[in-house]
């Protein structure tokens, strides 16, 4: 693994993949600091055992972040973030009642983001 080319930010595909994991990181805070609301906003839209979920979206967010960040076993693991995200979108577009823009708490974002990662998954999928 050449890590210097992981990490040359000339090439866009990086520059993405690395946004990509870290934007995990706010997020893995808040669940981890908010673990009473995260669990009945799981709850409220489904995802039961809501401890259950809990602890998969930590070790999703951590494992996405590590990977995406330091470029390792990108594609699957982009794969893996962004089938993440599309499970968030639906969640946030369900407990909003339907609403699109992420602003409302609709699915918008969490949409956008995982179509980011499966663009990084696609620049990292071996020829």
């Amino acid at each position: 693994m050449d890590w210097a080319q992981n990490f040359d930010l000339t090439n866009g595909a990086n520059i993405l993949r690395i946004a990509c994991g870290l934007f995990f990181i706010p997020h893995l805070f808040v669940k981890f600091k908010n673990q009473d609301f995260v669990k009945d906003f799981m709850g409220k839209v489904g995802l039961n055992p809501p401890i259950v979920w809990l602890y998969g979206a930590f070790v999703v967010e951590i494992v996405a972040t590590i990977g995406l960040v330091l470029g390792i076993y990108t594609a699957p693991v982009a794969i893996l973030a962004g089938v993440f995200l599309l499970v968030a979108s639906w969640a946030s577009w369900k407990f909003s009642e339907g609403k699109w823009i992420w602003n409302f708490g609709g699915g918008e974002y969490p949409l956008f983001w995982a179509i980011c990662c499966f663009v990084v998954a696609m620049q990292a999928w071996p020829a």
